[in-house]
């Protein structure tokens, strides 16, 4: 197995696991906030969606799906238009707010194509490759995708875990 093959699978089981955290989940059980300080289960997703889009885009020298494919306007949310969720305040966490699941699951399925479409693309020594040399030391490709990777693993199972807290506090 290439290593392009590993990332490919861990990123499919993102989609998976967005698809899951989501499946029939209304807007209330979507912007439910445990306490006034948490996340919603739309704000995680939507989060891990922006991550994913703005970070995989800036890699690959792509323009983002969030603009490029209207997601910004089909969402009408009122932030500046590459905000990504990063150091959001409970404020601004609370202003994201959707109609249905499926908004967040369509924009995630079309970032998660693009994904796929530049990790198809990739030769192993693309994975060397600078990408970011504002940390030390620089950031290359491959750190760069196994950092979206994780982080959007962790900010999916936190969406499942809440979303099991919301559906038990509702029995």
């Amino acid at each position: 197995m290439h290593a392009k093959d590993i990332l490919i699978d861990g990123y499919d089981r993102i989609r998976e696991e967005v698809h899951a955290a989501l499946d029939g989940l209304g807007p209330d059980e979507l912007h439910a906030r445990p306490a006034p300080d948490a996340n919603s289960v739309a704000w995680l997703v939507w989060h891990l969606s922006r991550v994913q889009d703005d970070h995989v885009a800036d890699a690959f020298d792509l323009d983002q799906v969030w603009l490029a494919q209207g997601w910004e306007k089909r969402f009408g949310l009122d932030l500046p238009r590459h905000d990504t969720g990063y150091g959001h305040s409970a404020a601004k966490a609370g202003k994201v707010r959707v109609a249905s699941a499926d908004l967040l699951t369509g924009y995630y399925d079309a970032v998660h194509e693009q994904t796929l479409g530049a990790l198809r693309a990739l030769a192993a020594k693309d994975l060397e490759r600078v990408v970011d040399v504002r940390w030390d030391p620089p950031v290359t490709l491959g750190v760069r995708l196994v950092s979206v990777l994780s982080d959007d693993l962790q900010h999916v199972g936190q969406a499942a875990y809440l979303r099991g807290l919301v559906q038990s506090a509702a029995s």
